[in-house]
């Protein structure tokens, strides 16, 4: 019998080792991965630093945070903007020492800015820290913009660092609610949009000559009679106090703070009409319905006007958490000066007697303003560097700029055009603390993009003339000047394009952004 010959191994090893090879092959090639180039992020953040990797977000992913009720109220509105986007619900637990894997939200006290944060993207983990909650919350619109915005193959964040923190203070946008008014759930649709671009101001035109939109109980015609029409000769409504805090209190869930503007001596039919007593023949005026200014006005030496004024802003006071009340000011050209300067001065004194701060519109700088006063720039620069030169402060919204209500083009069919043509170039290209010779940031608060409703009787129309112009004040008002570029950010609003679509937003396409339109995300690569 021969002997065996004997067993060579070397075939073995060598098709063990190609099957290694394939195997690692095939898992390297199959593991997921993205890029932050293909995210959009507005406003951009102050430092970013890409990194090699990827988090996936999948129905195993649990957020950690460390038992802070409201940071516990952050993470839980995160995981419901989460499951918008993808119908997933993720688990929550108490961060513990350790945790390598998942979403961590945590305070830190090693960050000082009060909406700043820093996040931290690895292939394991997603960290956020802040100093308080608000913070988080920002850096977690931010986490949401770095998801895909049409999911294929799953949630994949890129890995990256950030750290962020707002330029300006006061960040707002204003909807007129007067001149049309929109429902509860309509200005709800409004704080959601705002909030997702990190502005924390939501200022209310309660007033005006077509509609009186607050209820007053110690005066109830004003909503009875003043609240009855609108623009156009429609219904009109008003918001019942009840309505008012529920906005306040949902604006407040999503860091926005809600500053509510009753407008005098002018732009005041509404109340003239609700209450003879105010006016100085002692006859109520005509409900009004067209869209002309200046023709109104309180009767200013009438101590009865003041006692209405000192009731309204008692009340209106204590259903706003807020630090400013909004007095108006603007367009009184039927009160003559002389009576317009002791009137703003009473009223300035109103409010401050309950503990809040007055705002009001350029005009009111012919007063005697206190040096925490705040004067909205909107039209007249001599009267905001007046202001100034007074001691007050200036927030800044000038019509050319940032009037959202004004058109886009000629041919836009909404809006008006008396401030001029704002197309997305021109609402982006500027900058608050250069528009005004002698007002530089330490003299500014803030931004605010205003939007009147004269011809917008929806809230479709008031996202189409808001957005993507609102995208672009948002990123004014937070990211710093020197990172702000027209050509930059053209290509980052391009890329907003998905995420535009699936919030339902009724947005104007400019034609000066080259829209990327992709309807299946790109963004998940295979390597």
């Amino acid at each position: 019998m021969k002997p065996l010959k004997p067993f060579s191994t070397k075939p073995y090893f060598l098709l063990m080792f190609i099957a290694v090879v394939f195997l690692t092959s095939c898992e390297k090639k199959d593991k997921p991965h993205t890029h932050l180039s293909d995210r959009s992020l507005i406003p951009v953040p102050a430092q970013v630093h890409k990194m090699d990797g990827t988090f996936e977000i999948s129905k195993n992913t649990i957020l950690y945070t460390d038992g802070n009720k409201e940071l516990d109220k952050v993470a839980q509105q995160f995981i419901n903007d989460f499951k918008g986007l993808g119908n997933l619900e993720l688990k929550t637990a108490s961060l513990a020492e350790g945790i390598d894997n998942g979403i961590v939200f945590k305070l830190s006290q090693q960050i000082d800015t009060e909406e700043g944060y820093k996040l931290k993207v690895t292939n394991h983990q997603i960290q956020l820290e802040a100093k308080n909650p608000e913070g988080i919350f920002r850096g977690a619109q931010t986490i949401l913009q770095l998801l895909p915005a049409k999911q294929t193959e799953g949630w994949l964040v890129p890995a990256v660092e950030i750290e962020d923190f707002p330029q300006y203070a006061y960040r707002g946008a204003m909807l007129d609610v007067a001149r049309h008014f929109f429902s509860v759930n309509d200005v709800k649709r409004y704080i959601d949009l705002m909030a997702a671009y990190k502005f924390n101001v939501l200022h209310l035109h309660l007033t005006d000559d077509q509609g009186w939109r607050i209820e007053i109980k110690s005066w109830p015609k004003l909503t009875e009679i003043g609240g009855s029409t609108e623009v156009g000769g429609e219904k009109g409504g008003f918001y019942t106090q009840e309505e008012y805090q529920d906005i306040v209190k949902y604006a407040a869930e999503k860091y926005i703070t809600i500053i509510p503007e009753i407008d005098m001596p002018g732009h005041t039919n509404a109340a003239l009409a609700s209450y003879p007593e105010l006016n100085c023949n002692g006859k109520a005026t005509e409900l009004y319905t067209g869209t002309e200014v200046g023709f109104s006005s309180f009767c200013t030496d009438k101590e009865i006007t003041y006692k209405f004024i000192d009731d309204v802003i008692k009340e209106l006071v204590a259903l706003t958490p807020g630090p400013y009340i909004h007095i108006g000011g603007d367009e009184s050209h039927s009160t003559e000066l002389e009576d317009y300067i002791p009137f703003v001065n009473r009223v300035q004194d109103i409010v401050y007697k309950y503990g809040k701060t007055p705002i009001g519109w350029d005009e009111i700088r012919h007063a005697k303003l206190k040096n925490t006063s705040v004067v909205q720039f909107w039209a007249n620069k001599e009267n905001a560097l007046a202001a100034v030169q007074q001691g007050a402060k200036v927030l800044m919204s000038p019509a050319s700029k940032a009037y959202v209500d004004m058109k886009y083009d000629s041919i836009t069919p909404l809006g008006l055009s008396w401030a001029g043509i704002i197309n997305v170039k021109t609402a982006y290209n500027w900058d608050p603390a250069t528009l005004v010779d002698g007002i530089g940031k330490p003299e500014i608060v803030g931004i605010e993009a205003p939007l009147w409703t004269e011809t917008l009787s929806k809230i479709e129309d008031v996202e189409y003339m808001a957005y993507p112009r609102l995208l672009g004040y948002a990123e004014i008002g937070w990211s710093q000047d020197s990172l702000r570029y027209w050509d930059s950010y053209k290509k980052r609003l391009s890329m907003q394009y998905q995420y535009l679509k699936q919030k339902n937003i009724n947005f104007y396409e400019s034609k000066l952004i080259p829209w990327y339109k992709a309807t299946v995300d790109s963004t998940a690569h295979k390597h």
